[in-house]
């Protein structure tokens, strides 16, 4: 089992996935830990970075304290350098102008399919989920960064619905059914971080979180995922990254 830490599951999934983010990056990022993530890499080591969400807003700066509970609310507008339509900014997507899209979801299958419209059977759902908004034409035209829990749940065998296309059924699927740009590029749980292979897409562990031993993968993922025996570790997080993300989301609506 994991040790206790200074920090929490969801505090952990934003510096994870913060790190991965490059200065002079352009991210279209979702509501909650991609939004958070994305402003605490701004914060700490990369200032040049882009954040567009899907209400038309680029460049926005997000005020410590005030995080927008909605990428359509006002206050993702702040000393934003431009509002666009919501046409205009995916048509951007279609430009190939964004370099990095940066979601979560309800269900991600081995092949990084995600899905976050429904969860049973289709014609009598047990659990409704919010859809795809532009989670569709974000996973199709740019690499993807995923953050979610790492429940068995949520890492099936096969999502009962592909909102947004990971690499569909593995190998060149992706590529022939049409999406010739993109892919899934990192999952970020509070376990790992996941990658996949570069030939047969599926999903494996690239680097294991402070605490974390395989098993505790293994038994938390609905399918077989490849962990190696040289898997790497990920650094835990530092008091600056946490002291940043503190300051933004100070009463831990995010990250409790």
């Amino acid at each position: 089992m994991t040790e206790r830490k200074n920090y929490t599951a969801s505090e952990l999934l934003a510096v994870m996935s913060a790190r991965i983010l490059k200065d002079g990056q352009i991210v279209f990022a979702g509501v909650g830990i991609p939004l958070l993530a994305a402003t605490l890499a701004q914060g700490v080591h990369a200032p040049g970075l882009t954040i567009l969400f899907e209400g038309g807003v680029i460049g926005p700066f997000v005020v410590p304290g005030e995080l927008p509970p909605s990428t359509n609310e006002q206050r993702c507008t702040r000393r934003a350098n431009m509002v666009l339509p919501i046409t205009d900014v995916l048509l951007l997507l279609q430009r190939g102008y964004i370099d990095v899209g940066f979601m979560g979801g309800a269900q991600i299958d081995r092949y990084g399919n995600l899905n976050s419209s429904y969860i049973g059977d289709p014609e009598k759902p047990a659990i409704r989920l919010p859809g795809t908004g532009g989670g569709n034409d974000i996973s199709s035209l740019t690499q993807m960064i995923v953050a979610m829990k790492h429940e068995k749940r949520r890492f099936v065998n096969k999502v009962d619905f592909i909102t947004s296309p990971g690499f569909i059924d593995g190998g060149s699927s992706r590529a022939d059914s049409g999406l010739i740009a993109g892919g899934m590029f990192r999952v970020v749980t509070d376990l790992a971080i996941l990658a996949f292979d570069d030939d047969t897409k599926e999903m494996k562990v690239l680097a294991l979180h402070p605490g974390v031993d395989p098993d505790e993968v293994r038994d938390n993922t609905g399918f077989d995922i490849t962990i190696p025996d040289n898997v790497g570790r990920t650094d835990p997080p530092q008091k600056n990254e946490l002291a940043v993300l503190r300051n933004l989301d100070p009463e831990r609506l995010y990250t409790a």
